[in-house]
């Protein structure tokens, strides 16, 4: 019981570090600020931090955990208590901009004879509330905690898992509400702007009640990388001891038994007339069967790539099966993932595993996780985490050229053969193409350029025309751990070209001028990363590409057909 705790404890702290908190930080920063006091007030104020931070721990571990079941019960819809949590957020940063309405929602704790009870109280209720309206990102300890409270397999190592998760956390949170109350305290002058600070607390407050409404938070997360991603898999570790008996992430086809059922579907999208795919894998076909969850950010940045893969190999016989399996009880909701599923371009069938049968009959311990499987049924490949669409592109080619030796396959999306044929076939060196191009320092292998790409912000000056199969900057250029973005003025990305097809994965809001060939063209970029088809035609393309981007854009890689 002491390791869970441990467990619990790590892998809470891990998240409350992690990318997916940062839409939370100015709110709590602010709710500390607001409250600073002089006076006899001061002892109160000092407990207001702690009190945000208990009513998170509180509210997280019962939602998570009862949630689910006491909606059931209820009759209520599952996204009650976010909804919920969400407009109470609304109400109090209304309070704090208008006292005249602060006092109307205080009047019920007059009539019970304390006049003190709403202020001594109201930083364990905002924590309350801020632990049912926000999603935090998916972890190994989470998803555990999750599934457990989803199915109502509920036991004493569950309750100290979440207790202890939730503690983690909201540490970190605690600490910064501690800083904005210190910071607030020592500002030369607060009493005379304290109705300034609070109006600000509840204009804040207000937007974020719109964001949280809207999924805003997870637009921001998906352009910042998970910087906790190892950690993460550490403390996995931990709680999974052993593991899948079948090695996760290997580089071959490996024999991991017949695929488990695919029962309990509360609803089939994307399929003809709503009706379930049939149950066994086509003969000569492949099936990616991708366990993930709309809200889940991991999930959303892997979403592209299974995408591409689906419309790049399903005229060749890859059946791509999304099953989806709720993390929160709102994502229960049938319409929900159909919304998000919308949003997030997805065109493959979707299983709608609300009950977490398929999850559970697989086994499965990750958002988003995928399994590969053969025309004969059995699993032959899995992969857990985001990444990893090179290494199933690689398998799914093989599969499918051995058990159907005369099928013709596209061109690679994500991968080359090292002889530079296509489908196995050899090829000479005019038939070669340009290798999949990480555009970020940690992975830019074909860069060529003067001085060392690193991370950061640097002006690359005027290189001139690239190599073929090479890249280099032009101008000034900001670094980041998986993307770079123009500093200022006139940059570009210099491509030495040699293709058939050649697509830019890109993410955020705005545009991509580029030339090829005395030609310039312009295509918008919007939201998470996707593959941007930069010159259709399968003709072959031999040359020098220039990309430049609007300030708002992110370019990550190039991939090649």
């Amino acid at each position: 019981m002491l390791s869970q705790a441990l467990i619990g404890l790590l892998g809470g702290l891990i998240t409350g570090i992690s990318p997916c908190i940062l839409p939370m930080l100015p709110i709590i920063f602010l709710a500390g600020a607001t409250s600073a006091a002089t006076g006899d007030e001061r002892s109160r104020s000092r407990r207001y931090p702690l009190l945000v931070t208990l009513g998170l721990v509180v509210s997280f571990t019962l939602v998570t955990l009862l949630g689910s079941t006491l909606l059931s019960l209820l009759g209520l819809p599952q996204d009650f208590i976010r909804w919920m949590g969400i407009v109470l957020l609304a109400v109090i940063g209304i309070a704090l901009m208008f006292p005249t309405f602060e006092e109307w929602l205080e009047k019920p704790f007059r009539y019970l004879g304390n006049r003190n009870v709403g202020k001594r109280s109201n930083g364990f209720v905002f924590g309350l509330l801020l632990g049912t309206a926000y999603v935090p990102c998916a972890g190994p300890v989470l998803t555990a905690i999750t599934v457990a409270g989803s199915t109502g397999q509920i036991g004493l190592d569950t309750v100290v898992l979440a207790v202890s998760f939730a503690t983690g956390a909201a540490i970190p949170l605690f600490f910064f509400a501690l800083a904005g109350r210190g910071v607030t305290e020592r500002v030369k002058g607060y009493r005379k702007h304290q109705r300034g600070i609070r109006i600000g607390a509840g204009v804040a407050m207000l937007g974020l009640s719109a964001g949280l409404a809207f999924n805003l938070p997870a637009a921001l997360q998906r352009l910042i990388p998970d910087y906790t991603s190892s950690l993460q898999k550490s403390t996995d570790r931990l709680l999974n001891k052993g593991g899948q008996e079948c090695q996760a992430d290997a580089d071959t086809l490996l024999d991991c038994g017949k695929q488990p059922a695919v029962e309990g579907i509360a609803a089939w999208l994307n399929t003809p007339g709503g009706k379930p795919l049939d149950a066994a894998v086509p003969k000569e076909g492949v099936r990616l069967v991708d366990f993930w969850a709309y809200s889940c950010i991991n999930c959303q940045r892997s979403v592209p790539g299974i995408k591409k893969l689906y419309e790049t190999y399903k005229s060749a016989g890859l059946q791509v099966l999304g099953v989806h399996s709720p993390e929160y009880a709102f994502e229960k909701v049938t319409e929900n993932v159909r919304e998000g599923a919308k949003k997030l371009g997805v065109t493959y069938p979707v299983a709608v595993d609300s009950d977490l049968r398929t999850w559970k009959n697989f086994d499965n311990h990750y958002w988003p996780a995928q399994y590969l499987v053969d025309g004969s049924g059995k699993v032959r490949h899995i992969h857990y985490g985001e990444g990893g669409e090179a290494t199933a592109e690689k398998l799914i080619r093989r599969l499918l050229t051995e058990q159907n030796p005369g099928v013709k396959l596209p061109d690679p999306v994500f991968t080359e053969n090292k002889s530079g044929a296509r489908d196995g076939k050899a090829g000479s060196p005019a038939e070669r193409t340009n290798p999949e191009t990480y555009l970020f320092p940690s992975r830019a292998s074909y860069y060529a350029g003067r001085p060392q790409l690193r991370e950061g912000t640097a002006d690359y000056g005027d290189p001139g025309e690239p190599k073929r199969g090479t890249f280099n900057l032009a101008g000034a250029w900001n670094a980041g751990a998986e993307s770079i973005t123009p500093a200022r003025g006139s940059a570009q990305v210099r491509l030495g070209l040699h293709a058939r097809r050649v697509y830019l994965v890109a993410s955020g809001e705005g545009e991509v001028t580029y030339t090829f060939a005395g030609k310039t063209y312009t295509k918008k970029v919007s939201g998470t990363p996707n593959a941007v088809d930069l010159l259709p035609g399968d003709g072959r393309k031999e040359g020098t590409l220039k990309v430049e981007a609007s300030s708002g854009v992110h370019l990550h890689s190039f991939t090649f057909g």
